[in-house]
């Protein structure tokens, strides 16, 4: 939880942004796990007491990290928890449609780590990014940047949501992974155009050899000490990523860094 509530209050930091949390609780009744994150800050909030210990972790954060609380327009680095009750996940959709980015912590099979449904909502139906965090506080998000071209629709949408944080970057690299891809523009046409918009972008493609595309795409985040992934979610559908994998899949379930994700 407090890797996701840093993760938050670094990017709102950094451009002087409002942060919002709230509760929510599984649609249908089902069981899971406490996970408080944040700007949206959302939680597996599913009775009062729950709800009340989210807000409080989510407030007491804040303090000892001395945010203000409740600025008004226009925004400012702050935060708020305006709703008493716990929503259910497609608030998080709904809701998300009015807020810049939605951070969430990183799916995964463990007891500590956030449900999968919050985070395919906020995908498929807010229409906004999402930031993704593994369960460690980042010490810094954009530095050093990866960007994985698939030359698709969607990671052209997905790079066009990042240039905020690509345009701050010291290092971007435009990454390609041979034999996956659609058909497109290059990684150098992919860097060039990143380098018009005023983005320190070089390119690289790699062969994958006998590693998936998920494999390589963090292993070059870790070996150029990346501090941030830029990866489009689910170029594939859903239902063929949890048959055959994904690169998605892949990433979901054990990146280490923060991923900015879109569809």
């Amino acid at each position: 939880m407090l890797g996701v509530l840093e993760g938050a209050r670094i990017i709102a930091h950094t451009f002087g942004s409002y942060m919002e949390g709230f509760a929510v609780r599984p649609s249908a009744a089902t069981y899971v796990t406490v996970e408080p994150v944040s700007s949206l800050a959302i939680s597996g909030a599913y009775d009062e007491e729950s709800t009340r210990q989210a807000r409080s972790q989510f407030e007491a954060f804040m303090k000892s990290n001395n945010v203000p609380r409740g600025a008004k327009d226009p925004a400012s680095y702050s935060y708020d928890w305006p709703r008493q009750d716990a929503e259910e996940d497609s608030f998080i959709g709904t809701h998300g449609r009015v807020f810049d980015l939605i951070v969430l912590g990183r799916p995964g099979p463990s007891a500590q780590n956030a449900r999968t449904p919050p985070l395919e909502i906020a995908l498929f139906e807010s229409g906004r990014p999402v930031l993704i965090i593994p369960g460690t506080a980042p010490k810094s998000i954009g530095r050093n940047i990866l960007v994985h071209w698939n030359r698709s629709t969607q990671q052209a949408r997905t790079n066009a949501f990042a240039l905020p944080l690509l345009q701050r970057a010291d290092q971007v690299t435009v990454l390609m992974v041979e034999g996956g891809t659609l058909e497109g523009p290059s990684a150098d046409e992919a860097a060039q155009h990143l380098r018009r918009n005023g983005i320190k972008a070089s390119a690289s493609t790699v062969k994958p050899g006998s590693r998936s595309p998920g494999e390589v795409i963090l292993e070059q985040a870790a070996a150029l000490g990346c501090d941030l992934l830029v990866k489009c979610a689910y170029t594939q559908s859903r239902l063929r990523q949890m048959i055959f994998g994904g690169a998605t899949r892949h990433i979901l379930g054990h990146a280490s860094l923060p991923v900015l994700m879109a569809h």
